[in-house]
C-alpha cells in the first residue's frame, strides 16, 4: 500500500513537470514572436506609417526607399495622406546583403556605408535590413528550439504512460505470468550492474576533469552533456567555459557499413573515446614535463666531460616515470636535454606564439621546416590559452643533407599553473593511433613529453625552461652527426632556447623606434621591414633546399658522377614571383673541418675575404651598401653587398646576405638580386616580387668529444647551392648541369680549406 502511494505521488509530480515544460515551450514561442513584433514596430516608426501585413513581409528582404508625399501634402486637410511606396531589393542586392550577413551579422557604420554605396541604397536601409534579418534568424532559431522541446515533451509523456501501464500489470520475464511485487527480474539485475559500471566511469571522468581544471569536480553535480566521455570540454565551469569544438580527428572508415541504422552513433562514440584518450595523454604528459623541468638531481646529472651540459639519468627516469606512450620501439635510442634561459618576450605572447602553428614556424625557421594544426580540440578557457589542446604535425630539421627530417604527429597542450606561470607540452600520438586500429608509423622518431615552462619576469622578460625528450632511429643518421644528435645539439633544448633568444632580440630591435647606431641611415623604416622580410624568405628557401622538406616537391637524383655525401635534387619553379621560372637544381653536402665554429663563421661572413671562396666576387673585395642589425651580436644582420666589375663592359652585381649566430650554431645565406628590384625594396616596396635563389652555409659545433681528441673544437660545415639550370620548366635536366653543381661544391669546399689552412 505504501509502495503504491509513493508511485502515485511520483507520477503525479511527473505530470506537473510535463505540464510546466509544455507551458514553458509555448511561452518561449510567444516571447520569440513578441520580439519580432517589437523589431517590426521599431522599423515602422522610422518610416512614419504603419505597414500592412504585405508590407511587413516585404520588409524582410527590402527596406523603405523614402519615396512618397512631402510634409506639406501630408498635412493638407483636403488631401488624405498617401501611403508610401516601398520597393523590393533586387536579387543582386539581396545576394550581397546575405553574403555579408553570413560573415558579419553586426556590421559597423563603416561597413554599412561602404555597402550602401556599392548597392545604391541608403545607410538606414542597410541598417534596417540587418536588423530585420537578425530578428528573422533569432525567431527561426527559437521556433526550432521550441519544436525540439515539444518533441522531447511528447517523448517523455509517452514513456511515462508506458511505464504506468507496465507498473499496473507487471509481467515476469522468466515465465511470462504476473509478477509478484518485490521480485527483481534478470533485466533489472543487468540494469543495476550497468548502472554501477557507469557510475565508476563517471567517477573516473570527474577525476580526470578535476586534474584538467585544477579543481575537484563532483560526480553528483549537473549532468554531463551528450556523454559521460565528453570529459572536461563541455563541463559547466562558470565564467571559464571551454569552447566546444568538433573533433574530426580520425575520420571513420567509410567502407565499414555495419552501423546502417544509426551511422552517426558509432562515430560519436569513437570521437568521445579519442577525446578521452587525448586528454588523458595530455594530462600525463604535462605532469611529466613539469616534473622534469623542476627536478634536478638525480633526474638530471651534469656531465663535466661534455661541457657541463645536463644529461638525463635514464635509470632514475625509468624508476620515477611511467611511459605515457608505450615502450620504446626496437632499434630506437633516447635523446634528452634541458636548457634554461632569459628571453625578452612576455609570457602570454610566447604562449600565443607556441599555440599558433604559423607564428611557431616563423619564430623557429631553421628548426621547423613545415608545420600545421590538424585539429583544435579545445581553444582554452575564459578567452585565454589555459586548457587549449590541439593536434599538430611538424617536420623538424637539422641543416644538413646527412640528417633526415623528423616527421612527428603530436598533441600540444597548454596550461596555466599559477599567475604568470605557463607550461606547453608536446607528446606523440602514435600509441593512440595504434590502439585505435591505425598504423603506428613512427617515421623514425617519436616525441616524448617535451616543451617549456614559462615564468613572467620583470621588465618584459620571461624565464624559459625547455625540455626536449625523444626516441629515434639512429641508423638513418650519418655517422658524422650521430654523436652530435645524441648529445641534443641538433634537436635539443639548447638549440630551441638559443634560437628563441636570438629571434626575440631581433623582434625587440625592430619594434623599437630608434634604429641601431651601426645601421645605414639611408634606409627608411619601411625599407628595413621590406629587406628583413625578403631576407627571411631567402633563409626559409635555403633551409628547404638543404633538408628536402615537403615545402617543395623535390626529386632526388642518383648519378655516378656525384660524391656519395652530396645530395642533388631538382624541382620545377612555375608561377612563383619570388623565384625565376625554370628548372632549379639544389646540391648540398656536409664536411668536418678542424676549425672552431666562430672562426669559420667570421671568415665566411667577411666581405673583404669573400673573394677567397666565392666566384661571384669577381676576384676582388665586396663593398657593403646597406646594413641592418638584427641583434646585439654583430654577426646577426642583413647586408647588401656589391661586387666590383672586372672590366668596363661588365655591370656590377648586388648580393643580399643574412648572417645569424647563437649558442647552437651559425648561418650565412646569400643570393644575387636585381638592382632595380632592390631599389624598390629599400624604399619600402613589396619584396614578394624579387626573384632569388639562395645559397649559403650552416655551421654547428661537431659535438662534445667527437671521435678522439683531435676532433675537439671542430665544426660541421654544410654547403648548399640552388642554381637555375634552365629557364624552361618543361626542359630536361642534363648530366652536364649536375656535374657543374657538383664541381662548384667541391671547389668551394677546397677553397675554404685552403684559406683556413686545414687542407689536410
Amino acid at each position: 500500500m505504501y509502495i503504491s502511494l509513493s508511485l502515485s505521488l511520483y507520477f503525479l509530480s511527473l505530470d506537473f513537470f510535463f505540464m510546466g515544460l509544455c507551458d514553458f515551450g509555448q511561452q518561449t514561442g510567444m516571447e520569440g514572436q513578441g520580439e519580432v513584433r517589437i523589431e517590426e514596430n521599431y522599423e515602422s516608426s522610422n518610416v512614419n506609417g504603419r505597414r500592412s501585413r504585405e508590407d511587413e513581409h516585404e520588409s524582410r528582404s527590402g527596406s523603405d526607399n523614402m519615396d512618397g508625399g512631402s510634409g506639406d501634402d501630408l498635412d493638407a486637410a483636403d488631401k488624405p495622406p498617401r501611403k508610401k511606396r516601398y520597393h523590393r531589393h533586387t536579387p543582386q542586392q539581396i545576394q550581397e546583403l546575405e553574403s555579408l550577413f553570413k560573415e558579419c551579422p553586426h556590421p559597423d557604420e563603416k561597413q554599412r556605408l561602404e555597402l550602401s554605396k556599392r548597392l545604391s541604397l541608403e545607410t538606414r536601409q542597410v541598417k534596417f535590413w540587418f536588423q530585420n534579418r537578425r530578428t528573422q534568424m533569432k525567431t527561426q532559431i527559437e521556433r526550432h528550439e521550441n519544436s525540439i522541446l515539444r518533441q522531447e515533451n511528447d517523448k517523455l509523456r509517452a514513456e511515462n504512460m508506458s511505464i504506468r501501464d507496465a507498473m499496473r500489470n507487471p509481467i515476469c520475464t522468466n515465465c511470462g505470468g504476473p509478477a509478484m511485487i518485490g521480485e527483481i527480474s534478470i533485466e533489472e539485475q543487468h540494469l543495476r550492474i550497468e548502472n554501477a559500471r557507469l557510475k565508476d566511469e563517471l567517477d573516473r571522468v570527474c577525476s580526470l576533469a578535476g586534474k584538467f581544471l585544477g579543481r575537484p569536480v563532483s560526480s553528483n553535480g549537473p549532468p554531463m552533456p551528450n556523454s559521460s566521455l565528453e570529459l572536461g570540454f563541455s563541463l559547466p565551469m562558470g565564467p571559464h567555459d571551454f569552447v566546444n569544438s568538433p573533433l574530426p580527428v580520425m575520420q571513420p572508415n567509410n567502407n565499414n557499413n555495419n552501423n546502417n541504422n544509426n551511422p552517426s552513433k558509432g562515430t560519436t562514440i569513437e570521437r568521445s573515446l579519442e577525446r578521452s584518450m587525448y586528454l588523458e595523454l595530455a594530462l600525463a604528459a604535462m605532469d611529466d614535463l613539469v616534473k622534469m623541468a623542476q627536478t634536478d638531481d638525480p633526474i638530471w646529472i651534469r656531465n663535466n666531460i661534455e661541457g657541463g651540459r645536463e644529461v638525463l639519468n635514464l635509470e632514475e627516469y625509468s624508476r620515477s616515470f611511467s611511459p605515457c606512450i608505450g615502450m620504446k620501439p626496437n632499434g630506437f635510442i633516447t635523446e634528452a636535454s634541458r636548457e634554461t634561459g632569459m628571453v625578452i618576450i612576455n609570457g602570454l605572447a610566447l604562449v600565443e606564439t607556441l599555440m599558433d602553428s604559423n607564428k611557431w614556424a616563423e619564430m623557429f625557421p631553421c628548426i621547423i621546416a613545415r608545420t600545421t594544426t590538424t585539429d583544435v580540440i579545445s581553444n582554452g578557457m575564459g578567452g585565454t590559452r589555459n586548457g587549449a589542446l590541439q593536434l599538430m604535425y611538424a617536420e623538424l630539421q637539422v641543416l644538413s643533407p646527412l640528417v633526415p627530417v623528423r616527421e612527428v604527429n603530436f598533441l600540444r597542450f597548454c596550461k596555466q599553473h599559477a599567475e604568470g606561470v605557463w607550461a606547453v607540452v608536446d607528446v606523440s600520438i602514435d600509441a593512440i593511433r595504434e590502439n585505435s586500429g591505425g598504423a603506428p608509423a613512427y617515421s623514425g622518431c617519436r616525441r616524448l613529453p617535451s616543451g617549456c615552462v614559462v615564468q613572467d619576469m620583470p621588465n618584459g622578460y620571461s624565464k624559459v625552461t625547455w625540455v626536449e625528450h625523444a626516441e629515434y632511429d639512429e641508423s638513418v643518421v650519418h655517422h658524422l652527426y650521430r654523436q652530435l644528435i645524441t648529445a641534443g645539439m641538433g634537436f635539443g633544448a639548447q638549440r630551441w632556447v638559443a634560437t628563441l633568444q636570438r629571434q626575440c632580440e631581433c623582434l625587440a630591435i625592430l619594434m623599437s623606434s630608434a634604429a641601431p647606431a651601426r645601421d645605414h641611415n639611408a634606409i627608411t623604416a619601411g625599407g628595413r621591414r621590406s629587406m628583413l622580410k625578403l631576407a627571411q624568405r631567402m633563409t626559409n628557401n635555403f633551409c628547404a633546399g638543404v633538408c628536402a622538406s615537403t615545402v617543395y616537391k623535390w626529386n632526388k637524383l642518383h648519378t655516378d658522377n656525384v660524391d656519395d655525401d652530396v645530395r642533388v635534387m631538382t624541382r620545377q619553379s612555375v608561377d612563383d614571383p619570388g623565384e625565376p621560372p625554370g628548372i632549379v637544381l639544389s646540391a648540398a653536402t656536409s664536411v668536418w673541418l678542424p676549425v672552431s665554429p666562430q672562426r669559420l663563421f667570421d671568415f665566411l661572413r667577411n666581405e673583404h675575404l669573400r673573394s677567397e671562396w666565392d666566384i661571384l666576387s669577381n676576384g676582388g673585395p665586396m663593398q657593403e651598401m646597406a646594413h641592418i642589425a638584427k641583434g646585439q651580436d654583430h654577426g646577426n644582420c642583413v647586408s647588401l653587398l656589391r661586387a666590383s666589375a672586372m672590366n668596363a663592359n661588365q655591370s656590377s652585381m648586388l648580393i643580399l646576405q643574412e648572417t645569424c649566430i647563437d649558442a647552437s650554431g651559425s648561418l650565412v645565406v646569400y643570393a644575387p638580386v636585381d638592382i632595380p628590384a632592390m631599389h624598390v625594396v629599400m624604399n619600402g616596396g613589396d619584396s614578394a616580387y624579387v626573384a632569388l635563389l639562395p645559397s649559403g652555409f650552416a655551421i654547428v659545433p661537431d659535438g662534445p668529444g667527437s671521435c678522439g681528441p683531435g676532433r675537439v673544437g671542430g665544426s660541421m660545415l654544410t654547403v648548399a647551392f640552388q642554381i637555375l639550370v634552365n629557364s624552361l620548366p618543361t626542359a630536361k635536366l642534363t648530366v652536364e648541369s649536375v656535374e657543374t653543381v657538383n664541381n662548384l661544391i667541391s671547389c668551394t669546399v677546397q677553397k675554404i680549406k685552403a684559406a683556413l689552412q686545414c687542407e689536410s
